[in-house]
């Protein structure tokens, strides 16, 4: 098991230069294996900021070229850190509702919006047992301006947060799973040993409906982001009853 889920794949190409080159900069082989995890974690959470990439499935050196990412290329980062770093890792596909995008998706877009976004989040072993990691995926000027501008919520489902401890979300590596859009998750498929396998059955946005989101509404949304980040939360039709999370669906399918 240790081989498979350490194995280098097209997505996870963590032999690349790019990679090698950061790996070797920060000093992480050095680490003991818990600090292995959170400076990789670390790294993804704060250097790569949250935003949109062309598509969900890119290589891990592609992620850390264009700088920024969202849940899935952040995750197939993240794991092509661990898995270089000699730490076995795999992955867990979802969806979550788009509720947890609205405020980030402009609104002539948000109702073409497919109901169902492609999600996931990065599991470890550390000491044996399974950590979950999603809460690398808004980077901390994000986070701190939503925790800004609603001081008084706990819940938020909207602008790519999905938690109900808003003001103290469990984003820090602290030896234990972390998460900031675990409550938008309606749709479970379940772990798979590589994103590769994941994305070889389950692809979103194709067609004409993908070739507006790449070339026109993902820099919409990434300039939305950008104005989130400093400080310029856009308003949502419909108030605090829209920023609640939606029903979670039955879990579905996957790999245990």
């Amino acid at each position: 098991m240790t081989q498979t889920l350490t194995a280098e794949t097209p997505l996870l190409d963590y032999r690349a230069a790019s990679i090698q080159r950061l790996i070797d900069a920060r000093g992480w082989r050095d680490l003991p294996v818990a600090d292995r995890i959170g400076a990789a974690y670390d790294f993804v959470r704060t250097e790569i900021l949250f935003g949109y990439n062309v598509d969900d499935a890119l290589p891990a050196s592609r992620v850390l070229a264009d700088g920024y990412g969202q849940c899935n290329t952040k995750g197939i980062l993240l794991m092509a850190l661990l898995r270089g770093l000699g730490v076995p890792c795999r992955f867990h596909g979802f969806t979550i509702d788009k509720a947890l995008q609205r405020g980030v998706v402009p609104e002539p877009v948000y109702s073409i919006a497919p109901r169902n976004i492609i999600h996931s989040w990065v599991e470890v072993m550390l000491d044996g047992a399974w950590l979950e990691l999603e809460g690398f995926i808004l980077d901390p000027a994000v986070l701190e301006a939503l925790q800004t501008r609603f001081p008084e919520r706990t819940s938020l489902c909207a602008y790519g947060a999905g938690t109900d401890c808003l003001q103290r979300p469990e984003v820090a590596w602290t030896g234990a799973s972390t998460y900031i859009q675990k409550t938008g998750i309606n749709r479970d498929f379940g772990r798979f040993d590589s994103p590769d396998d994941f994305y070889r059955d389950h692809r979103q946005l194709s067609g004409l409906r993908g070739l507006l989101y790449r070339g026109i509404v993902r820099h919409w949304m990434n300039r939305r982001v950008a104005g989130i980040r400093r400080g310029r939360v856009p308003e949502i039709p419909g108030g605090a009853a829209s920023l609640v999370p939606p029903a979670r669906t039955d879990r579905v399918g996957g790999r245990a």
